[in-house]
This record gives C-alpha cells, structure tokens and sequence, in this order.
C-alpha cells in the first residue's frame, strides 16, 4: 500500500476511537482486513503511528491504566487537516486500474460530513465521465494493425472496469442522498453485537478519557 493510503488510514482509524492504544487500531485495522485487500503487515500500523506523531498529526499519551503502562493516540489539529487533504485526494484522483485510494476513503467515510461526501461524489462522478469521452474521442495514434490482436480485449476489459465504477457511483450517490449510513455529525444507526471486542474498545476509550483529564 501506498504511503499516502497508509496515513489515510491510520489517521481516520484514530480519528474512529481516540483516545486509543496502539494493539487496539492494530486488532481493527486487522478485522478490515487490510492485510489482504491492501497489503499492510501489521507492524507497519505501530510504525505509521510512530510515523504520524513524530510529524505532528497524532499526539501520544503515556498513561497508567490499573498499574499497567500504556500510550494512547488522540489526532491534532494537523492531523485532522492533514486527513481532510488526504481524504480529498482519494476522492478526487481517478485511476480505475489503481483504486486503493479511494476504496479507503469510503471505508471511512462516517469522518466527513454527508454534504462533503456527495459533494466529493459528485466530482468523481463527473471525472470519470471526462476521461471516459476523451479516450473515447481520442485520435488513433499509428497503425492499428501494428498491435498484437489480443489488446483490444484489454482496451475492452478496462472500458467495462470504468462503465462499473460510473453505476456504482450513480447508486451510491442515490443512497447517500436518501439518508443511508451515517456521517459525522449524525446518530449511529449501528451497534456490533453483544461479543464484539469493540464494546472492550470502548470500554477502554472512557476509561483513557478520564484519565486524560486527570
């Protein structure tokens, strides 16, 4: 995975349960299973942390919890910009052959509000449009006949990969609109079950709250 996905992603998990402790973004991080869909070993998470407060974005806290060290993480007022820009980016670059970037920002989206989502949607949307015409458009360069027969059929492939993306977006532009999921700012409509290790997670996050505030 990228280095500008990595922060991303790091950043908006903080953002999701500050105040927090290191195994415990290690444990969700690793439930999304970005190990297989976006290549992180789950050292690299303690190192992005180490990483994000070293540059000023997450600030660490040493705390004693029941007689047991441990270091927190809380996002600064930097690393909520620096999400925001990194977020935007995500939106906004259309590659369909590289979409990591984006595929992590919708699974983050409950960090931006609902009027900033579809607005960022919306411009996807529109983008891919663009760059589907102008291919469409484009002048053939040199002789057709010159290329291997088999590269239309990937030309082909590639073409059905961006038609895909343009539905899906469509619908969920839709979605959104209609008040489905929840973004910043709005009721959680959605609770884990009774045996989640999220209910530990924010057991935890109350408990290091409180010892914050001394």
């Amino acid at each position: 995975m990228a280095a500008a996905e990595t922060r991303l992603l790091v950043l908006g998990a903080v953002m999701l349960f500050e105040p927090v402790n290191g195994y415990q973004i290690r444990r969700e991080l690793m439930s999304w299973r970005i190990d297989e869909w976006a290549h992180i070993k789950p050292g690299s998470i303690y190192s992005s942390l180490s990483t994000l407060t070293g540059q000023g974005h997450l600030a660490r806290h040493d705390l004693v919890d029941g007689g047991r060290d441990v270091a927190v993480y809380t996002v600064t007022d930097g690393g909520k910009a620096e999400f925001a820009r990194l977020f935007r980016d995500a939106m906004e670059r259309v590659d369909p052959l590289a979409p990591l970037a984006f595929h992590t920002a919708v699974l983050l989206l409950p960090m931006v509000s609902r009027a900033d989502f579809i607005d960022l949607l919306e411009r996807r949307l529109e983008a891919l449009r663009r760059a589907h015409t102008e291919r469409l458009t484009a002048p053939a360069e040199g002789d057709p006949d010159a290329s291997p027969p088999h590269l239309p059929a990937v030309a082909d492939l590639w073409s059905r990969m961006d038609r895909t993306e343009r539905e899906w977006l469509e619908q969920l532009l839709d979605q959104v609109r209609d008040g489905s999921f929840a973004f910043a700012g709005e009721p959680t409509r959605w609770a884990p079950p009774p045996d989640d290790p999220g209910w530990q997670m924010d057991a935890d996050r109350r408990r290091y709250r409180q010892l914050l505030r001394g």
